[in-house]
Protein backbone atom coordinates (compact mmCIF):
# COMPACT_ATOMS: atom_id res chain seq x y z
CA UNK A 1 0.00 0.00 0.00
CA UNK A 2 1.23 3.85 -1.02
CA UNK A 3 1.95 5.68 1.83
CA UNK A 4 -0.27 9.08 1.36
CA UNK A 5 0.23 12.72 3.46
CA UNK A 6 -2.94 14.40 5.10
CA UNK A 7 -4.67 15.39 1.52
CA UNK A 8 -4.43 12.17 0.66
CA UNK A 9 -1.94 12.31 -2.04
CA UNK A 10 1.00 9.54 -2.78
CA UNK A 11 3.77 10.55 -1.45
CA UNK A 12 5.97 11.44 -4.12
CA UNK A 13 3.40 12.56 -6.67
CA UNK A 14 0.43 15.21 -6.83
CA UNK A 15 -2.45 14.68 -9.41
CA UNK A 16 -5.54 16.94 -10.26
CA UNK A 17 -7.87 16.82 -13.10
CA UNK A 18 -6.61 19.19 -14.87
CA UNK A 19 -2.84 18.01 -14.16
CA UNK A 20 -0.33 16.46 -11.81
CA UNK A 21 3.14 16.95 -10.57
CA UNK A 22 5.84 13.98 -10.01
CA UNK A 23 8.60 14.12 -7.88
CA UNK A 24 11.68 12.23 -9.29
CA UNK A 25 15.38 11.53 -8.17
CA UNK A 26 18.34 11.34 -10.32
CA UNK A 27 21.77 11.19 -9.13
CA UNK A 28 22.07 14.07 -5.81
CA UNK A 29 19.07 15.82 -8.03
CA UNK A 30 15.52 15.99 -7.23
CA UNK A 31 13.26 16.56 -10.73
CA UNK A 32 9.69 17.85 -10.64
CA UNK A 33 7.73 17.11 -13.82
CA UNK A 34 4.77 18.98 -14.20
CA UNK A 35 2.21 18.12 -16.56
CA UNK A 36 -1.07 19.60 -17.61
CA UNK A 37 -2.44 23.17 -16.96
CA UNK A 38 -0.29 24.96 -13.97
CA UNK A 39 -2.86 27.15 -13.04
CA UNK A 40 -4.24 28.12 -9.74
CA UNK A 41 -5.46 24.22 -9.02
CA UNK A 42 -1.87 22.77 -9.79
CA UNK A 43 -0.30 25.60 -8.58
CA UNK A 44 0.01 24.58 -4.42
CA UNK A 45 0.89 20.96 -5.50
CA UNK A 46 3.93 21.95 -7.18
CA UNK A 47 4.77 24.20 -4.03
CA UNK A 48 3.70 21.29 -1.78
CA UNK A 49 6.42 18.36 -3.48
CA UNK A 50 8.64 21.09 -3.81
CA UNK A 51 9.19 21.90 -0.29
CA UNK A 52 8.84 17.76 -0.25
CA UNK A 53 12.08 17.87 -2.29
CA UNK A 54 14.05 20.21 -0.10
CA UNK A 55 13.59 18.15 2.75
CA UNK A 56 15.65 15.47 1.22
CA UNK A 57 18.59 18.07 0.36
CA UNK A 58 19.10 17.42 -3.28
CA UNK A 59 22.23 19.74 -4.91
CA UNK A 60 19.66 20.42 -7.35
CA UNK A 61 15.91 20.85 -8.01
CA UNK A 62 15.27 20.85 -11.43
CA UNK A 63 11.44 21.73 -12.70
CA UNK A 64 10.67 20.05 -15.74
CA UNK A 65 7.41 21.96 -17.89
CA UNK A 66 7.88 19.82 -20.67
CA UNK A 67 4.67 18.47 -19.95
CA UNK A 68 2.90 21.95 -19.15
CA UNK A 69 -0.29 22.85 -21.36
CA UNK A 70 -1.36 26.26 -20.22
CA UNK A 71 1.35 28.34 -17.60
CA UNK A 72 -0.74 30.80 -15.64
CA UNK A 73 0.64 33.70 -12.83
CA UNK A 74 0.23 31.33 -9.76
CA UNK A 75 2.38 28.44 -11.93
CA UNK A 76 5.01 30.78 -12.24
CA UNK A 77 5.01 32.98 -8.83
CA UNK A 78 5.74 29.17 -7.34
CA UNK A 79 8.83 28.94 -10.12
CA UNK A 80 9.94 32.18 -8.61
CA UNK A 81 9.07 31.59 -4.83
CA UNK A 82 11.15 28.09 -5.18
CA UNK A 83 14.16 30.29 -6.82
CA UNK A 84 14.50 32.87 -4.66
CA UNK A 85 14.78 30.33 -1.68
CA UNK A 86 11.53 30.19 -0.04
CA UNK A 87 9.98 27.30 -0.87
CA UNK A 88 13.37 25.40 -1.69
CA UNK A 89 17.31 25.68 -0.18
CA UNK A 90 18.81 24.17 -3.38
CA UNK A 91 19.64 25.83 -6.76
CA UNK A 92 16.38 25.42 -8.91
CA UNK A 93 16.32 25.09 -12.42
CA UNK A 94 13.84 24.93 -14.76
CA UNK A 95 13.10 23.32 -18.28
CA UNK A 96 10.71 25.77 -20.40
CA UNK A 97 10.54 25.71 -24.52
CA UNK A 98 7.99 26.58 -26.83
CA UNK A 99 5.07 29.01 -27.00
CA UNK A 100 3.53 27.78 -23.70
CA UNK A 101 5.55 27.72 -21.42
CA UNK A 102 9.13 29.78 -22.49
CA UNK A 103 6.66 32.85 -24.13
CA UNK A 104 4.71 33.60 -20.64
CA UNK A 105 8.14 33.54 -18.96
CA UNK A 106 9.85 35.53 -21.59
CA UNK A 107 6.76 38.35 -21.55
CA UNK A 108 6.84 38.79 -17.86
CA UNK A 109 10.88 38.46 -17.99
CA UNK A 110 11.29 35.98 -15.46
CA UNK A 111 14.21 34.64 -18.10
CA UNK A 112 16.39 37.22 -16.24
CA UNK A 113 15.61 35.89 -13.37
CA UNK A 114 15.40 32.21 -13.28
CA UNK A 115 17.97 29.07 -14.61
CA UNK A 116 15.90 28.29 -17.89
CA UNK A 117 17.50 25.07 -19.67
CA UNK A 118 15.30 23.88 -23.33
CA UNK A 119 15.48 20.43 -22.36
CA UNK A 120 15.61 17.92 -19.17
CA UNK A 121 19.26 16.38 -20.02
CA UNK A 122 20.74 20.04 -20.55
CA UNK A 123 19.33 20.87 -16.82
CA UNK A 124 20.52 17.86 -15.73
CA UNK A 125 24.38 18.42 -17.47
CA UNK A 126 24.39 22.12 -16.21
CA UNK A 127 26.72 21.02 -12.97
Amino acid sequence: MAETDATGDTLGDAAGPAGSVVLEHQDDTAVLRVAGALDLALAPKLRQLAERASRLEPATLVIDLTGVTFLASAGMAELVRAHRGLTVSSPVRVVASGRITLRPLELTRLTDELAIYPSLAEALAAG
